[in-house]
């Protein structure tokens, strides 16, 4: 308990301190007048579902679970309309490890699968999935013939903003937009101008410390106070981070 209440006044501290928001938090409003494509990062069984491999949460978690339900929804929302989404999946192959982490991901297995919410993303016309082997989704979008293939879909959907989801805020998240947004600043991602997080469509996974220093090699990380320093960085690095996504004006699909 003690220990709880001592991680949370540091959490608190941090919050004060760099804090996301100087006001009001900012929201986001989907339309048809400013293109928008969903980009679904790693929301697979081995980050996502209880038991399902070395990176997966061994015990039910909010965050996760709260991430999960709200991408679930905006994937409906922007099938629903027929507009762009963008998921990455993360496959390793045996025998090449991606340190520092231990073997996840392993292609073939489940925990190389969207979570069951999401799996039938799969069969939808609007829907482009990329599996990817590293922690930097537009690193892992290249190809052997030297296209990326988020590149092309952002240029071939004419799209505008990117509203980014997934696991985890403050790795697989922040390095894809980290390098988006370099991207976009060397004008390679035209027509594309912002680049948006959901906060609350958006978990890492937790590690206190009491936990990581019985573990040999292993690094404290809790969850509530990365996740709040993932969205910082992301937008230290010129994201929009929100906290509320909803639906303006819209046409009939």
């Amino acid at each position: 308990m003690v220990n709880q209440q001592a991680e949370q006044s540091l959490v608190d501290l941090v919050k004060q301190e760099i804090p996301i928001h100087q006001s009001e938090p900012e929201s986001l409003v989907l339309s048809d007048h400013f293109k928008t494509g969903l980009v679904l990062v790693d929301i697979v069984n081995g980050f996502c579902t209880v038991g399902s491999g070395n990176l997966a949460p061994v015990v039910p978690n909010t965050q996760i679970s709260n991430m999960v339900e709200e991408s679930v929804k905006l994937s409906k929302t922007f099938c629903e309309k027929k507009w762009p989404i963008f998921a990455f999946i993360d496959t390793h192959h045996p025998g090449k490890p991606e340190d520092p982490y231990p073997p996840h991901c392993l292609i073939g297995t489940d925990e190389s699968k969207l979570v069951p919410s999401l799996q039938w993303l799969e069969d939808e016309p609007n829907v482009t999935i990329r599996r990817k082997e590293c922690i930097d989704g537009f690193l892992g979008s290249y190809k052997d013939d030297g296209s990326n293939v988020f590149i092309d879909w952002v240029k071939t959907n004419k799209i505008e903003a990117i509203l980014v989801v997934g696991i985890c805020t403050d790795i697989c998240v922040l390095d894809f937009v980290s390098s988006t947004l370099s991207a976009r600043n060397l004008g390679l991602l035209a027509p594309l101008k912002d680049v948006v997080v959901y906060a609350n469509g958006c978990a890492t996974f937790d590690l206190p410390n009491q936990i990581a220093s019985g573990i040999k090699g292993a690094v404290a990380h809790p969850q509530e106070l990365m996740h709040h320093i993932g969205l910082h960085m992301a937008k230290g690095r010129g994201a929009h981070v929100v906290y509320e996504v909803s639906l303006g004006s819209i046409k009939e699909a």
